[in-house]
């Protein structure tokens, strides 16, 4: 009995308790990563599926591959940490297990020699033999409250056997369900494996027809090159025109805001000569516009600095899908020994897949370059976002649009790619998306 009720078991109560809160809560948030994992996998699996139904082996089913490895790789290694805290869990149990069977084994003891000190005096005879040989009446009080508390010490001592029996088969019960957890994980992560060398394997033999066809692919890049080439120009030509354009609507303002203050002091009261000159050559000498940077009314101003302030965490430009091409200079994914330059980032998606606008803005320009179909320029005040190889487009230039509103379709290649290419431009510099888009 005093076992059951020392602080010693109370700290280990409420220590199991919160080692199995704790252990439930990281459990849970590994359970929804790896569900989540599952799900970029079913998309990344639907995406593959769409490549391979070409004959012929392509980039973007290598991509595909690849990033399906890496989502792969990503739910194992999600499974072998769960595995880590069940195993700890496991362990954590039989602990508690061995320490509920010793408490009761004590209890069991100790109601025992309860029992044997009560048969002797099991008879109401010797019990009221036992009062009545008291010396006095405080001698009898003090014998009948013994036997009273006598009786219920035994009884509390039974229900407090019978307790621990049920607190020890709860814990049974609960070891038996984490072991067949860990033996599902273990079977699970044995599957997850064998999908792993397939589709290791599986990229081997696309990468060596692929390497079959160097011509092909020197061919594609160059033709891709031409075709960054031509859009980076075009993005330039629109960048210093709204640039030219601003300065000119800011100058034309400052214009107009002189010619009126001059004409606000030529009709105010007479003053003195000295001060009206000094005030009409302040106002008529405004700041002149700079030529590096659009020049911002309070309203673009606004949306420049939220544009600006959501860094990190703007709406992806398709709702599905994986970056195919990292932002910059990296090595092509087959040819050895070259370098391939990207302007942004390719997102490769599902065949039909609607691009959006990542953020509020104005279409500054809908146009078409070959080797990139159909371009969709969007103006946030001082930044742009551009969004390329679309098969169709449903905004017009001039729209102001809200974020996530539907711009166009992401155009399908022969070889079965949908991507999506996705830049983002600070005036005339060029951005890395992947530091502006979330995660998804």
């Amino acid at each position: 009995m005093a076992l059951s009720n020392s602080p010693l078991a109370q700290r280990r109560t409420s220590s199991s308790s919160r080692s199995s809160t704790n252990g439930k809560k990281t459990k849970a948030q590994l359970e929804r990563e790896r569900r989540a994992t599952l799900r970029r996998i079913r998309e990344t699996s639907r995406i593959l599926a769409q490549t391979q139904q070409q004959k012929q082996a392509s980039i973007g089913q290598l991509n595909a591959l690849k990033e399906k490895l890496n989502v792969q790789q990503g739910v194992i290694k999600n499974i072998s940490s769960e595995l880590k805290y069940i195993e700890s869990d496991v362990q954590q149990t039989e602990t508690q297990v061995q320490r509920t069977r010793q408490s009761l084994e004590q209890l069991k003891a100790e109601y025992a020699r309860l029992i044997y000190a009560s048969s002797k005096t099991a008879n109401s005879y010797n019990r009221i033999m036992f009062l009545f040989a008291a010396e006095s009446f405080n001698q009898f009080m003090l014998r009948l409250r013994y036997i009273r508390q006598y009786s219920e010490v035994r009884r509390a001592q039974a229900a407090q056997i019978s307790n621990t029996q049920q607190l020890l088969s709860q814990q049974l019960t609960g070891l038996t369900e984490k072991k067949q957890e860990k033996s599902s994980l273990l079977s699970t992560q044995l599957n997850e494996n064998r999908n792993l060398i397939t589709l290791k394997t599986q990229q081997d033999q696309v990468v060596t027809k692929l390497s079959r066809q160097e011509e092909g692919l020197r061919q594609e890049l160059a033709e891709r090159q031409q075709a960054v080439s031509r859009l980076d120009n075009l993005i330039a030509e629109r960048v210093r025109e709204e640039i030219a354009r601003a300065a000119r609507v800011a100058a034309a303002r400052a214009a107009a805001r002189a010619a009126a203050n001059r004409e606000r002091a030529a009709n105010a009261p007479s003053r003195s000569p000295g001060a009206t000159s000094r005030s009409s050559s302040s106002e008529a000498e405004p700041e002149p516009a700079r030529t590096d940077r659009v020049t911002l009314t309070p309203e673009t101003a606004v949306l420049s600095s939220s544009f600006a302030e959501n860094r990190g965490r703007l709406l992806w430009p398709v709702s599905r899908g994986f970056i195919s091409q990292p932002f910059g200079r990296h090595p092509h994914p087959v040819l050895k020994n070259v370098m391939v330059e990207n302007r942004g980032i390719d997102i490769q998606t599902s065949a039909g897949e609607p691009a959006r606008a990542v953020f509020d803005g104005k279409v500054l320009t809908v146009a078409s370059i070959a080797g990139m179909n159909n371009i969709v320029m969007i103006q946030h005040g001082e930044y742009f976002t551009v969004y390329a190889k679309l098969r169709s487009v449903s905004v017009s230039e001039g729209q102001q649009v809200k974020m996530r509103q539907p711009i166009g379709t992401v155009y399908t290649s022969s070889d079965g790619t949908t991507e999506l290419q996705f830049q983002v431009w600070r005036n005339s510099a060029n951005l890395n998306p992947q530091n502006w888009i979330g995660h998804k």
